[in-house]
């Protein structure tokens, strides 16, 4: 009986990398006597900005905060109203969406294209209406979202370009060098140039600054993980800063002076610590990762097992390795015995939740609803080992659908 055991994500291995570093910084905040909005939280800002290539980074309380405050701000600026409208792909988790309809904005739902499983952006021209105020490009599974045709689109109609930076911290995007491609004041990643631990190529450019604003998350699975919740605004706009700082302040720049009607979420000194260990160790987890995807790549040979295209690995950190195959429950099922822990990304799609069932009636969304009914995210991680990458990639590819 095969004995191996193969967990989808070991987050205890993953931090145990960095026991005594981590265990260091969070003494120094315990010793600090300071616990919120302080050096940890303001030195994190500075240096994620810093990797991202933008000019301001808020920390705030988690992912989904970070997306909810950049709509909320937006409309505190007078550049949104309460009914406008924001493309959004369909094929997301469901927090790209709160975020829009929590600050009583309109959804708008674009398919994906089957091959890449991010927005088509063949797509997004006929979405708009003269309702829409913006455009969110969700980097889904660690895959670069943007493109050169979404940036011009957004630009010729005047449109917000927002990310949703969740799953793909250290995801870039080449330049071309034809024409800028990206909306934020500036194509040089000057502030990535300061610092000797964030260097990258001058035509290249993180997710998270290539559009006006980025939501992040440090959920404890995603690539940079904090111990707990933990989120950021990324922005080279410093109005936008400056109100998303606030707003999650209870609406306060100044002690009980209280400009918006805001709300608490802030990213603590403990979690800013645990972030600032994790970032200097980013680049090379994702470069194990990425190693890890090339064998499944190249390796994975199976006729009922689909892969979405292979990007290049700057364009993509594998926070999931996600396959299709249509018969995904058995094939999860046969995983299982084999000791392979798979999860699925996502069950049911954003339009068919409960949730939402008033919003989207009947809704059909025939490529969405190919990807949730056939996506099987298979184990990859830093601290995953060859022989279990290999293991999983010869218990795949024996697989075959029953009946």
């Amino acid at each position: 009986m095969d004995t191996t055991s193969i967990d989808f994500l070991d987050l205890k291995a993953v931090n145990g990398q960095y026991d005594a570093e981590l265990e260091q910084a969070l003494l120094d905040v315990l010793h600090s006597g300071w616990y919120l909005k302080g050096k940890a939280t303001a030195a994190f800002e500075e240096e994620y900005a810093r990797y991202i290539g933008t000019n301001y980074c808020v920390g705030v309380g988690n992912g989904l905060d970070a997306l909810t405050l950049i709509f909320r701000a937006y409309m505190e600026m007078g550049l949104m109203s309460q009914g406008d409208e924001v493309i959004v792909p369909a094929n997301t988790y469901i927090a790209s969406i709160l975020s829009v309809t929590e600050n009583g904005l309109r959804p708008v739902l674009v398919e994906p294209r089957i091959d890449t499983l991010e927005i088509d952006d063949a797509l997004i021209e006929a979405a708009i209406t003269p309702s829409t105020r913006a455009v969110m490009i969700v980097h889904l599974y660690g895959r670069c979202a943007f493109t050169e045709r979404v940036g011009d689109i957004c630009r010729r109609h005047g449109l917000m370009l927002v990310e949703d930076n969740a799953q793909a911290h250290g995801c870039a995007y080449r330049l071309s060098n034809s024409s800028p491609s990206t909306l934020n004041s500036s194509l040089e990643n000057t502030a990535v140039a300061d610092s000797s631990l964030f260097t990258l190529h001058s035509s290249l450019k993180r997710s998270g600054s290539l559009g006006h604003a980025a939501g992040h998350s440090f959920y404890p699975g995603k690539n940079l993980g904090a111990l707990g919740d933990a989120g950021a605004v990324t922005t080279d706009d410093p109005e936008l800063a400056r109100c998303v700082r606030s707003l999650a302040n209870y609406g306060s720049q100044r002690k009980y002076v209280f400009e918006y009607q805001g709300r608490n979420s802030r990213l603590d000194e403990l979690q800013a610590a645990v972030l600032r260990v994790k970032l200097r160790h980013l680049d090379d987890d994702n470069r194990k990762r990425q190693a890890m995807a090339a064998y499944y790549y190249e390796h994975i040979d199976n006729e009922e097992i689909m892969l979405p295209e292979r990007l290049p690995d700057e364009n993509n950190v594998y926070h999931l390795f996600p396959v299709m195959c249509n018969w995904r429950e058995q094939l999860q099922d046969y995983l299982a015995g084999k000791g392979i822990q798979t999860l699925i990304h996502y069950p049911i799609p954003p339009h068919r939740q409960q949730c939402y069932a008033r919003e989207w009636p009947g809704l059909s969304l025939p490529v969405t609803e190919r990807i949730h009914n056939t996506e099987l995210s298979l184990p990859i991680s830093p601290v995953m080992e060859k022989d279990h990458v290999r293991y999983v990639t010869e218990t795949v590819n024996g697989f075959h659908h029953r009946g």
